[in-house]
């Protein structure tokens, strides 16, 4: 009877946690560049900025949630410390709002929201409408399982056993705290456990007393979240908002805990029900401490901004930079983030192609060796953003975000390629005609550095195809890669004609010379691949006839081709 009753609450709990999920992630799929753009917008004012966190929260349902959001806008510098802990202020606020709906009989709606979910849900490809059914399921779920979770405790109400544990449990408010900080902390959700509270107490599991200092450790296990998984270990800084939300909540139960019996003693003679008398304690001990701290904000930020200063930058360039891994939960913010990163990453390549060509014509071997470092830069980062786009793919993404992300990784790829071309060929090339002190006949500079000028100013046009998906500037690309194929012939065959004059210049860097526009050329390739999927998109297929071209004369470490 006892395992029974032990694996219907656990699955009780279970399926309260998964309908949370589900809420959470139908509105970050839904809504969450708009709460993004709106969180933004709303932090004139330590108040407008507390309205926000506690709208924020009682959509996402989570605390948690709007800690690790707050926290990357933080992260990012886009808001202040004070705000940010305003913000926090609201979002313990918000996390009550659901605990008070759900405190009424509520259960007979879960069946039409099952229904609605699922004729939302299964309305076709992904779409808003289709995240709006699963939060409806979510709800429906979070219904259901409370139901459970009253049923399986009603034949356990007058089971003697079962309340000596309680009372064991139960006694020691001090231990009332820290037993539900833990479950708290290990849920990861105090809207579940506050909902677990007031169900033992419906069932007359727990005393008055008991209840709210199950509270009170369910609002300090919720703190501790944001600690271990919103900062980042090398950076004292990024601690500064989940402990300063972390002291509010201690700070707000040592003022409380002298008068809990007090407290309580009031409170149930007010509210005879023990499970709504804990959802409003909830309510008033969030709103108590945010009307405490809201005039403490800016003394609290100085403390932590002293107690926990700025990181000193590092200058590790291989370290991404824009890939937050708490944007994953919102696809369209996931892949903003990684567009940034490949970008960053090639500005990179461009630097690389500007310094071996420098090296080439001037002679300076300094600039091999820095092209050669920053391409394992390069390749850091492009596996980098592939494995941040592969762990959003394991998420469902609808038809135009699936097809960015392989955008972002045929781009990232493209750029890798292009990096060891430069790495691996034009800077042995380099290298060759430094050591042997080669020069090349003024006119076959020339049009090497002309040739390297229209590369450059193809680079810098398939950035801007990459983050516009402008399908002009794309045909551009397209148009110019024909023209500097010609380009190239004709400097070939001018070439040639300086080598029929016997020029010596000519003759002792003539394979330097064809290599380099060959290499060139290739890179070219790459840059144009990116042209490819926005004409797809557009409707305006492109025939790729220079795959057999570019493997003619393939490239040593850099084999693969562009599209």
């Amino acid at each position: 009877m006892g395992t029974l009753v032990l694996l219907d609450l656990m699955g009780g709990v279970a399926l309260l946690l998964w309908g949370l999920h589900m809420v959470q992630s139908g509105i970050l799929r839904a809504f969450g560049p708009d709460l993004r753009r709106l969180l933004g917008k709303a932090l004139g004012n330590r108040f407008s900025a507390l309205a926000a966190g506690l709208g924020l929260t009682a959509l996402l349902q989570s605390s948690t949630a709007t800690a690790l959001l707050t926290s990357s806008f933080a992260a990012e510098g886009l808001l202040s410390l004070v705000a940010a802990l305003a913000i926090m202020l609201g979002a313990n606020v918000g996390t009550t709002l659901i605990v008070q709906a759900l405190s009424f009989n509520i259960a007979a709606v879960a069946p039409v929201l099952f229904v609605l979910g699922l004729v939302a849900f299964r309305s076709g490809p992904r779409s808003r409408i289709k995240d709006i059914g699963r939060i409806a399921i979510g709800l429906g779920l979070m219904l259901l399982s409370l139901h459970i979770l009253l049923d399986t405790l009603a034949p356990a109400e007058n089971a003697p056993g079962v309340r000596v544990v309680m009372s064991a449990i139960t006694g020691d408010p001090v231990l009332c705290i820290i037993v539900a900080a833990l479950l708290t902390w290990a849920v990861h959700s105090s809207v579940a456990s506050v909902l677990l509270i007031m169900s033992l107490a419906y069932s007359q599991f727990i005393t008055p007393d008991a209840g709210l200092a199950l509270v009170l450790g369910a609002n300090l296990g919720s703190a501790v979240n944001p600690v271990f998984e919103g900062a980042k270990r090398d950076d004292p800084a990024s601690y500064r908002l989940p402990v300063g939300n972390l002291v509010n909540r201690i700070v707000g139960i040592a003022l409380v805990l002298p008068f809990l019996g007090t407290i309580a003693g009031h409170m149930h003679a007010w509210q005879p029900d023990l499970a709504k008398m804990i959802a409003a304690f909830h309510i008033a001990f969030n709103v108590g401490t945010a009307v405490i701290f809201i005039g403490l904000l800016d003394t609290m930020s100085r403390l932590l901004t002293k107690l926990l200063p700025d990181r000193v930058q590092e200058t590790d360039p291989a370290r991404p930079r824009y890939l937050d891994e708490t944007a994953l939960e919102t696809p369209s913010l996931a892949l903003a983030d990684a567009a940034r990163e490949t970008l960053r990453m090639g500005d990179l390549v461009e630097v690389m192609l500007r310094k071996v060509m420098a090296a080439m014509m001037t002679g300076d071997r300094s600039l091999v060796d820095q092209v050669s470092k920053t391409d394992n830069v390069v390749d850091s980062l492009d596996e980098a953003i592939k494995l941040y786009v592969t762990k959003l793919t394991r998420g469902s993404l609808d038809e135009s975000e699936g097809r960015r992300a392989m955008e972002i990784i045929s781009f990232a790829i493209n750029l890798e390629h292009i990096g060891d071309i430069i790495d691996k060929n034009l800077s042995e090339l380099a290298t060759k005609k430094i050591k042997r002190r080669f020069q090349f006949s003024a006119e076959g500079a020339d049009e090497l550095a002309a040739f390297h000028k229209r590369t450059m100013e193809s680079l810098r046009i398939a950035f801007g195809v990459f983050m516009s998906g402008d399908a002009n500037e794309a045909r551009k690309l397209l148009v110019e890669k024909t023209a500097l194929k010609n380009t190239e012939l004709a400097a070939v065959e001018r070439h040639l004609d300086r080598l029929r004059e016997g020029r010596p210049e000519t003759i002792e860097t003539t394979s330097l010379h064809l290599d380099v526009l060959r290499d060139l050329r290739r890179i070219h390739s790459h840059i144009c691949s990116v042209a490819y999927p926005v004409l797809d998109a557009a409707g305006e297929p492109y025939r790729r006839t220079e795959a057999a071209e570019t493997n003619a004369l393939p490239a040593s470490g850099a084999t693969a081709l562009p599209r």
